[in-house]
Formats: C-alpha cells, structure tokens, sequence
C-alpha cells in the first residue's frame, strides 16, 4: 500500500517534536533560510515518512512549501513554514491532508513558537495624512490593501530556490524586521520587513528567480513592486523612485526591477524589501544570514 493510501485509512500520530536538530538541520541550514522559530520566524518541519512533495500541508489554515531532502540521500519531505508575527508562542501543529477536499487531516506534526521580544521604534513624519489619513485616502488605501492581499494570497505552482539569496540592494541597514512602531506618538503596525538606506536611482534587484505579479503607486508602500517566487514564497519592494519591470515578466536572480526612492511614506530614500511564506511576514534577514550548529535549538 502507498504512503498516502495508508494516511487515509486513519490518523497518523505523530509524537515527535517538529523542531529538527542535529547535522540533517545544520547541513540544510547552511544552504537555505536560518531555522527559528519564533514569531516572525521560519522552521524547518521534517515530514519524512508523514509526507510526499505532492502532499496538501497547511498551518493555520495556509498551505505550506514543501521541499525535497537532498543533503545526504536520505528520502523525505521538508516543510518550510512561515510564522506569523502576531502568534501566540507555544504548541502548534501542521496538518497533512490527502487532498484539499478532505474533510480531516491524516497527520498532525507539532510545532513549539519560541518567545522573541522586538524593540519599539519611534518615527516622525512630517506629512500628517501618513499618519491621519483623511477620509478620501482611507478609500485609496482599502482599494490597494486589497490588491496586495489578492496578490500574496495567490499560489504559483513553482518550485522556488532558497538558497544562495542575492541581496535587493546595496547599503546599511536602516531598520530592522519586527520593530513595534510608533509614528508621530500613534502606535501602528509592527515593521513587517528590512529597510536598507541607499542613495535614490540605486538599483534594486530581485533575490531569487521570479514572476512579478503586481506594479502599483501606492499611498502608503510608494512605487512597489512585488515578486512571486512560487508556492507561497513573496517578496515585496517599496518606495521604490522607478519601476523597470510589469506583471507577468520573469526575473532570474539579480535581475533589476527598480531603483531606491522615497515614494510614499518614508523619511529618505530607502529600500522597504519583505518576505511573505504561507501568507504571513517573516524576517528576511533569515535568507540572507550564514547558519551554523549556534543556530539550531
């Protein structure tokens, strides 16, 4: 009988921590995103045994990146996972389904959010309707709110790379992911991406392969472009001073898609770059950092 034959006949439990450790994590870490998982963070769930590249996995509700073992031959199923920065730390669980019309999963791997505390943030701007907007923006604003949803909601049945991530643009760090913010005295949303400061016309490029999906001039992300690398995997580029690219165009790794600019609400030209898995925001700076065995719980 075949795997998934056997996950439909009954629940599969699965009593193993979902956290991997030991030299399969370090070898896969070392050529792929860091493995933290912590709000705002990814992990690497093992799904050897419980699961097939073609399988329907999903947190929360959103469908999961599956990946291939390829490091020491060994057969088996990666989940990277995406989590989100508003989650609760504590137990979770992936479900594995036989199809997406099922009515149950056939497996549940837990998943244990570790605790990550992010520093506040306080920002003037000048321009009072980035911060108030009147009501004439407010309309503006749900119309290209949706738009984007619309676009990091859609799936492309790819196969993304994450590996060898080439960095969006040269330049500082100017702010870092998960900043609780406060604009002119009012709390908003924390920052759900990297900012790096670069003088405006720098070229902006794209990390990894991909199609772009939505061009707009937008109220508060200014000239944004975003980038659909598949199955989930998104990246976002803001306030961007020019745009060189339009939907549906493929982009192969460092291809230009733009230049740093101060479009819409920002303080200076600055490049704003986001990463979205499984529908939620997650530090980009985990696709960038080198991993090693400190890095593993």
């Amino acid at each position: 009988m075949s795997l998934s034959g056997r996950m439909r006949r009954s629940l599969v439990p699965i009593a193993v921590a979902a956290v991997l450790s030991g030299a399969w994590l370090c070898a896969l870490a070392s050529t792929g995103p860091v493995h933290r998982p912590v709000p705002g963070g990814v992990a690497w769930v093992d799904l050897a045994g419980i699961a097939e590249l073609d399988s329907h996995v999903t947190f929360q509700g959103a469908r999961l990146l599956l990946l291939p073992h390829g490091m020491d031959g060994r057969r088996g199923v990666w989940a990277l996972l995406g989590i989100g920065l508003d989650i609760e730390p504590g137990d979770h669980h992936l479900e594995v389904w036989a199809s997406p019309e099922a009515e149950a999963p056939t497996a549940r791997v837990p998943v244990r959010v570790g605790p990550e505390d992010y520093p506040t943030q306080h920002i003037h701007i000048k321009e009072r309707r980035k911060v108030h907007p009147e009501p004439k923006d407010m309309e503006r604003i749900r119309g290209e709110s949706a738009q984007m949803a619309a676009a990091f909601a859609h799936w492309r049945a790819a196969a993304p790379d994450v590996v060898d991530w080439k960095l969006p643009v040269l330049g500082p760090q100017s702010s870092a992911f998960g900043l609780r913010r406060v604009f002119n005295g009012v709390p908003r949303r924390p920052h759900s991406g990297i900012d790096w400061a670069a003088p405006a016309g720098t070229p902006v490029v794209a990390p990894t392969a991909g199609e772009v999906t939505l061009v707009g001039d937008f109220f508060f992300n200014g000239k944004t472009v975003i980038v659909d690398h598949g199955s989930g995997l998104i990246s976002l580029y803001c306030h961007l001073q020019s745009v060189q690219v339009e939907p549906g165009m493929l982009l192969g790794p460092g291809d230009r898609l733009g230049t740093v600019g101060a479009t819409g609400r920002a303080t200076g030209p600055h490049l704003h770059f986001s990463v979205n898995l499984n529908g939620v925001r997650v530090n980009p700076a985990l696709f960038f950092a080198p991993s090693s065995e400190a890095d593993l719980p």
